[in-house]
């Protein structure tokens, strides 16, 4: 997740990455316009909260979805040309409670249950207000919609698959990049993951069931973040949408459970995390590694909110990864210089981490912290070892490169730039390694 993370695979990152590579989320929008249109973004915003109405409304969770998706690329055809109407929400849940209510009446009339059919017209003075007028339910839809896909009867490969589509809003093929498995393995899990939560109440959970839950959306959280910070493919680096998205809720899990440590270990990584976007891009939108940013840029108060939260998460226990890994971010966060960053804390602390979190990529981010303190060629013995869990991964390529490059060995350094470059799906990482190898003569 974070700029000094080494990469994500399984949910998990870990410091020391962006110093590896130069990757991170840009800043505001550039001029060009890479960003998400209003319609990419509208849409974004509504889809979670219309499938809750839905939901709420009518259960049939898989159908409900459905739906929506109809909805979305209706509106996604028609808004661009004929503008977005006033109440985009209220637009989306009517067109998507008639499809829905199409769908539902016919499966009825095979099954010769017209009469019930009738009871499932969609009232209009609910789902298509007057213009200007929002009619936003008194609880949010989009975090009851989250605890919902992390039903305990679903997998956790499934809980976050399903709650990254439904309330994430990324696409089936981003979800499978993400997790690293083919198109429509992860297809099929979340077909299946939707027909499991057939006839599943859609309602805020109480406190038993609250936290037998809570691991499983804390977890999809922070891979909706990773994902708006560091999008896994395309053209776009930042995806700002998803990150705000993942903040926001957040903070509405933490508004929930305010004494839980965990959840403000992760808003604070978030926070540190997402501080640094206006200084990780240059004037020409090349990305600018954590060591050459200009700190002044920094969001302050993100900065100031993020360390308040760090200070209050581990006064709580159990200290966990979320916890550690923002720690490592405060860590960075309070060096005013590159130079002034204090690497055998960040060090001391992912000694923590990997003992509870045994992730090659938590692993990965470590050997650049132990690179840091001992010396490149310590850190290159640490990267090496890791060759078999992530051979194929271009954060390996690319922490390997940087190591390399620190240790003065350019020509091998040129290479793995190159190997991480034909590795990413990221067009923008693809362009900065490219541009490493480059530099080095390769």
């Amino acid at each position: 997740m974070t700029n000094e993370g080494a990469g994500r695979r399984r949910g998990h990152t870990g410091p020391g990455a962006d110093a590896a590579r130069g990757a991170g989320a840009p800043g505001p929008e550039s001029p060009e316009g890479r960003g998400p249109s209003r319609t990419e973004a509208l849409l974004r915003e509504h889809a979670p909260q219309v499938l809750g109405a839905l939901v709420r409304r009518y259960g049939h969770f898989d159908q409900a979805e459905d739906a929506v998706q109809e909805a979305l690329l209706a509106a996604s055809g028609q808004w661009p040309e004929q503008g977005a109407p006033d109440n985009p929400r209220g637009w989306l849940i009517k067109v998507a409670s008639r499809r829905l209510v199409d769908q539902l009446r016919a499966e009825q009339a095979r099954r010769r249950r017209e009469e019930s059919a009738a009871a499932l017209s969609v009232r209009d003075h609910d789902t298509d207000p007057a213009p200007g007028e929002s009619r936003a339910p008194s609880e949010d839809d989009t975090l009851t919609l989250l605890f919902l896909c992390c039903d305990p009867s679903l997998t956790p490969a499934a809980q976050v698959a399903l709650t990254l589509r439904a309330v994430g809003g990324l696409t089936t093929a981003e979800i499978a990049r993400a997790h690293l498995v083919p198109e429509a393995t992860m297809a099929q899990r979340i077909s299946r993951a939707k027909q499991k939560l057939k006839g599943a109440r859609f309602r805020q959970p109480g406190p038993d069931d609250r936290d037998a839950r809570l691991d499983a959306v804390l977890k999809v959280l922070y891979l909706i973040y990773n994902e708006g910070h560091t999008a896994t493919s395309g053209t776009d680096l930042h995806r700002a949408e998803l990150a705000r998205e993942a903040i926001r809720l957040t903070r509405a899990v933490r508004t929930l459970l305010p004494q839980e440590g965990a959840v403000a270990g992760l808003l604070a990584l978030m926070l540190l995390t997402e501080a640094r976007s206006p200084a990780r891009c240059g004037a020409d939108g090349a990305l600018v590694p954590l060591d050459e940013q200009d700190r002044t840029r920094w969001d302050a108060a993100a900065v100031e909110e993020g360390l308040g939260l760090v200070r209050e998460a581990l006064a709580r226990s159990p200290v966990g990864p979320y916890q550690l890994q923002a720690a490592i971010a405060a860590v960075h966060d309070e060096a005013k210089r590159s130079e002034d960053t204090d690497w055998p804390q960040i060090l001391g602390l992912y000694d923590v981490l990997v003992r509870q979190m045994p992730d090659p990529m938590a692993r990965l981010g470590r050997a650049v912290a132990v690179a840091m303190v001992h010396g490149p060629e310590a850190g290159l013995t640490e990267v090496d070892a890791l060759g078999g869990e992530l051979g194929g991964h271009h954060r390996l390529y690319a922490v390997r490169a940087h190591l390399l490059e620190r240790a003065g060995r350019d020509a091998e350094a040129g290479a793995a730039y190159r190997s991480a470059a034909e590795k990413t799906l990221s067009a923008p990482e693809a362009d900065y390694l490219r541009s490493r190898a480059l530099r080095l003569g390769g």
